[in-house]
């Protein structure tokens, strides 16, 4: 056997109420894929309401949970700011109509 690691793949599929709300986490997130390790590949696209994520790993499969897990890490603080932003959004005009995103 090589001393390559065979290749492991994930896909993220996160659905939203708008594509802006889905856009809005993907560039919160953008920067970290940006700087993925050696070995991993990340794609990503916001579209239709639904944020799709690829990830191709070279490292074998505890890189590629590893990446996986940081990377949903990264995308619920992203949802929780978002949130936050739309509560305080909502407390400042109590009369506005919600949006996806601020």
């Amino acid at each position: 056997m090589s001393g390559s690691r065979e290749r492991q793949e994930a896909q993220i599929t996160l659905r939203y109420r708008s594509e802006r709300e889905a856009r809005a986490v993907l560039d919160a997130v953008s920067p970290d894929n940006i700087q993925a390790p050696e070995g991993i590949n990340l794609t990503s696209e916001a579209s239709g309401g639904e944020l799709r994520i690829s990830i191709t790993c070279h490292r074998g499969i505890k890189s590629l949970t590893a990446t996986v897990d940081d990377l949903l890490s990264c995308i619920q603080a992203a949802e929780r700011a978002l949130e936050e932003i739309q509560k305080a959004k909502r407390s400042k005009n109590p009369d506005e109509e919600p949006s996806s995103v601020p």
